[in-house]
């Protein structure tokens, strides 16, 4: 028997807080497990892999649109998540839900929103108002700090590239025809990138009002 009445395990609190190594994997650990059980579930759940009904795949020119749209860091100001208050419903719509975004890889949603979200701007506005405000967003909105992008109408949509990407997609579960792959690249013959970035805006959130 011990002649210390009050022996100090191994694996003591106080080893914890004394060794840097050890905290540090424990934390990882914990880490681990926590995202394991709040991610893991939602592979299974219908409601956040299946599509809702009438959702349907982006078109080739509105696939080349949400390129353009994230190569030029629109999502650095815009967010396309609407939350589940008040507020933000009496805004912009219908709250947004997984479904909505089963096609989307990455999806868009955001949290910080400089400007107004854009997950509902699909159909408010006409081509030609988005336009304008691409070309110059004071015409419309005089307070905008959005800057102008107007070289994207005379700049062609990359035909060359949309092939490619679409079969990139549908290894990920967009579910593209072989006959709207290979057709792709006729669909953006004689588009501007102006008219890609519009057809994208207004494909945004039309499945679910």
């Amino acid at each position: 028997m011990s002649d210390n009445p009050n022996p100090v395990p191994t694996f003591s609190h106080e080893k914890v807080e004394t060794s840097n190594f050890l905290m540090i994997v424990l934390i990882l650990l914990v880490i681990a497990v926590g995202g394991l059980v709040e991610i893991v579930p939602l592979f299974f759940q219908k409601s956040t892999t299946e599509p809702i009904t009438g959702l349907k795949p982006n078109t080739a020119l509105q696939v080349a649109g949400r390129d353009i749209y994230l190569r030029e860091g629109c999502y650095n100001c815009h967010s396309q998540m609407i939350r589940p208050f008040r507020a933000e419903t009496l805004r912009y719509g219908h709250y947004s839900v997984a479904g909505e975004f089963v096609y989307d890889h990455p999806f868009q949603w955001g949290s910080k929103r400089t400007g107004p979200d854009l997950h509902r701007v699909g159909g408010k506005y006409s081509d030609e108002w988005h336009r304008i405000h691409l070309n110059n967003p004071r015409d419309l909105v005089p307070e905008s700090n959005m800057p102008a992008y107007s070289w994207l109408e005379k700049t062609p949509s990359d035909a060359g590239s949309i092939s490619a990407h679409m079969k990139a997609l549908r290894t990920v579960g967009v579910p593209y025809t072989d006959a709207e792959i290979a057709k792709a690249p006729a669909d953006l013959k004689g588009k501007s990138e102006m008219d890609a970035l519009v057809a994208y805006l207004q494909s945004m959130g039309r499945s679910l009002r």
